[in-house]
């Protein structure tokens, strides 16, 4: 069960069902840098929905009466096996996108950012992630034009559309046009 928006209520509601309705719903997702370099994860083939897409380091949705940091901290741990970072808030975000087969993700995100040392441990679970790799992002932003196809749906819109919350306008200013 997830929060969602059901006749302008929240309340707790399974999950597929969510994205089947595409109910507004709330998230949370976290990008670990390491300076201008962004960890990304491609999602397990066995995920529901946009199986095998690179994804910024991890999302999720918070469970019914979750503090979105500690949302934030915990998927860290069960999606990439990293701990000990600290989340810091980065900007609340909403989109809407289809995610195919007939699947909606309408989200409400808390977007969390993390710096990860040189010898930051990354364990991915791989029945989340099977491939993880750090990325430029002056890189990521070419690959996604170049194939926009291989990236999520939110991946896109993050960084189309809200790089500079997500990621500091500072850190922006240094990226190449």
């Amino acid at each position: 069960m997830i929060p969602a928006w059901v006749d302008g209520e929240l309340k707790p509601v399974e999950k597929l069902k969510v994205h089947q309705l595409g109910l507004r719903h709330k998230a949370v997702s976290v990008f670990v840098l390491r300076g201008p370099n962004l960890l990304l994860q491609q999602r397990a083939a066995g995920k529901y929905h946009t199986p095998g897409l690179w994804a910024n380091t991890c999302c999720t949705h918070p469970q019914w009466g979750e503090d979105p940091k500690t949302c934030a901290i915990r998927r860290l741990s069960e999606e990439m096996g990293i701990t000990g970072l600290s989340a810091e808030y980065s900007t609340a975000l909403e989109y809407r996108a289809d995610v195919g087969q007939g699947l909606i993700e309408h989200e409400v995100v808390d977007v969390f950012r993390a710096e990860a040392a040189e010898d930051t441990t990354i364990c991915p679970n791989p029945e989340e992630v099977s491939a993880h790799r750090w990325v430029h992002l002056n890189d990521l932003s070419a690959e996604i034009a170049h194939e926009p196809e291989k990236f999520t749906p939110w991946l896109r819109i993050y960084l189309d559309h809200h790089a500079s919350a997500i990621l500091g306008s500072a850190l922006m200013a240094d990226l190449s046009p």
